[in-house]
C-alpha cells in the first residue's frame, strides 16, 4: 500500500472477516468497544439500485442487547432506517451522538419520533446537529405541501441546535421541491444552520435563499427543477462572505437566463472555495469552453480550489453554415490552473451542435445526448443517459456503453435510423445488470 493513511476500515469486507476469523470471540468483541470502530455506526445496506436493507433482526437484537449499551457513550454518528431506529436508540443514551442519517423517512417517524413527547427528545432537540433525511421512494404524494413547507418548519423549530440539514429522495425519486419564496418565516431565521442541501423548484427559489435569509451559510447545495423563470421580485445582491461551497444543480437554461440570472450569481461568491456546477445552456452561438468559464466564473473566485462541473452547450446550426470546432480545440482552452482533469465530447447534427464539458472523474447521475463518440473513460455515477445520432448505433457500440456506464439504469435512445438487430443484442449481451428501461425514438 503507497498511501500513508489507509486504516483497517479501507480493506476490502473480505479481508476484514479473514482477520476477524483468526481473533478470539473475545477479541473480536472488545474490537467493537474501540473508537475507531464506534464513532459511526452504519445499520442500513444499500444496493447499486437503492434498495435499503435493515441488518437482520437476530443480529440486530444482539446488538442492541449485548453491544450498544457498551459503546453508546463512544457514539457520534448513526444510520438509521426507520423500520429499525426505534430499537436502536433505546438501547443506550447516546450523550455524544450529533449525527443522524434516516432512510425510508415518513410523516409517521416525523409525527412519532420529532416530537416533545416522544422517548429520544433530549437526543434529537438538543443534541443533534447534523440532520440527513432519505424519504422512502413512495412518500404519500398526496401530502406535499405537508412534506415540504410543513416539514422543513417543523424541523426547523424541533431541532434547536441544528447546523446542517439535508432532505432527499432516492434515485430517481426527488423529494418534493421546497418552494423558498412561500416558505416561512422560520427557515430565514434559523440563525445556527451553516449548511443547506434542499430541491427547490425554479431559480428564483436560489435568488430568494440568498436575499440575507441565511448569510451565515457556509455551505449551500441546491438541486433546481427550473432554470428558465421570471424574476419578478427585487433580491439583495450584495456579495456572500461567508459562503466557502456552493453547488448548482440543474436541466437546461436559455442564453438569457446564463448570461443574466446565473452569472450574477457567482460574481457575488468572493471567498468561494469549491463549487459544483451542472447544467445545459441551449441558443447559444458558441460552445461554453474553459475560456469562457475561466473569464465569466472563475476570475471572481480567486480562493477556489475545487471545481467540480459539467456543462453543456447547444448552438444553433443554420444550414451547416458554422466553423465546426473539434474536441481537440475546445480541450486546449482549458489552461488554467484550476482545471485538473477535464474531458468533452463533441456532436454536430445537421441542425445544432452540442458541446460537454466536464471534469473528471464525472461526479452526475445523468448524461444526456451523447453520440458515438465519447471518450474510452468509466462513468462511475452516471445512473440515465441519453443518446442521440443521425447514424445506427451498432452492436458494438452499446458494448461500449455497458463497460463505460456500470451503474446504468434508464437508457433513452434518439436514432433516426433504426437498427433492427438493437432490441435483440440489448436483451442477450448488454451485461448492465442495473439497467431499468430502454426507451427508444424520444420515448420517456
Amino acid at each position: 500500500m503507497n498511501q500513508s493513511n489507509i486504516n483497517l476500515l479501507d480493506l476490502p469486507n473480505e479481508i476484514l472477516f479473514i482477520i476477524l476469523k483468526k481473533l478470539d470471540n473475545i477479541d473480536v468483541l472488545y474490537s467493537l468497544l474501540e473508537n475507531i470502530f464506534t464513532n459511526t455506526l452504519n445499520f442500513v445496506l444499500t444496493t447499486l439500485t437503492d434498495n435499503i436493507y435493515s441488518i437482520t433482526d437476530p443480529i440486530l437484537n444482539q446488538f442492541c442487547i449485548n453491544i450498544l449499551p457498551k459503546i453508546h457513550n463512544n457514539v457520534k454518528s448513526l444510520i438509521l432506517d426507520s423500520i429499525s431506529m426505534e430499537k436502536i436508540l433505546l438501547a443506550g443514551d447516546y450523550p455524544n451522538l450529533t449525527q443522524v442519517k434516516i432512510f425510508n423517512f415518513n410523516e409517521t417517524i416525523l409525527s412519532r419520533y420529532f416530537t416533545d413527547q416522544s422517548p429520544f427528545r433530549r437526543i434529537f432537540q438538543e443534541q443533534i446537529t447534523d440532520l440527513i433525511l432519505i424519504f422512502e421512494k413512495n412518500f404519500n404524494e398526496i401530502s406535499e405541501e405537508f412534506n415540504t413547507i410543513n416539514l422543513y418548519t417543523y424541523v426547523f423549530n424541533f431541532f434547536i441546535n441544528l447546523k446542517y440539514l439535508s432532505i432527499t429522495g432516492l434515485f430517481p425519486y426527488p423529494f418534493p421541491h421546497l418552494n423558498c419564496r412561500q416558505s416561512p418565516i422560520t427557515i430565514c431565521l434559523c440563525s445556527t444552520l451553516y449548511k443547506l442541501s434542499l430541491d427547490v423548484p425554479s431559480l428564483v427559489d436560489c435568488y430568494a435563499l440568498l436575499d440575507r435569509r441565511l448569510k451565515q451559510l457556509t455551505i449551500l447545495i441546491l438541486n433546481i427543477a427550473m432554470l428558465n423563470c421570471r424574476i419578478s421580485n427585487i433580491y439583495n445582491m450584495d456579495d456572500l462572505p461567508n459562503l466557502r461551497c456552493f453547488s448548482l444543480k440543474g436541466f437546461s437554461c436559455l442564453i438569457d437566463t446564463y448570461d443574466n440570472k446565473i452569472l450574477p450569481l457567482f460574481r457575488r461568491m468572493l471567498n468561494l472555495e469549491e463549487l459544483t456546477l451542472y447544467f445545459t445552456v441551449v441558443n447559444r452561438t458558441t460552445f461554453i469552453d474553459g475560456t469562457s468559464i475561466y473569464n465569466e466564473i472563475l476570475v471572481y473566485m480567486p480562493r477556489l480550489n475545487k471545481f467540480n462541473f459539467g456543462i453543456c452547450t447547444e448552438i444553433i446550426v443554420i444550414n451547416n453554415l458554422i466553423h465546426r470546432l473539434s474536441k481537440d480545440d475546445i480541450q486546449r482552452t482549458f489552461t488554467n490552473i484550476i482545471f485538473q482533469q477535464v474531458e468533452c465530447i463533441v456532436n454536430y447534427s445537421y441542425w445544432h451542435g452540442r458541446c460537454h464539458v466536464f471534469s473528471l472523474p464525472f461526479m452526475f447521475n445523468d448524461l444526456d445526448y451523447i453520440g458515438n463518440r465519447f471518450p474510452t473513460i468509466i462513468f462511475t455515477y452516471v445512473r440515465s443517459l441519453k443518446l442521440e445520432d443521425e447514424v445506427p448505433f451498432e452492436h458494438e457500440f452499446f458494448i461500449r456503453i455497458a463497460w463505460s456506464f456500470p451503474l446504468l439504469e434508464k437508457l433513452s435512445i434518439m436514432n433516426l435510423k433504426r437498427q433492427s438487430s438493437i432490441a435483440k443484442k440489448l436483451n442477450c449481451d448488454l451485461g448492465v445488470s442495473t439497467l431499468r428501461s430502454v426507451p427508444r425514438n424520444g420515448e420517456r
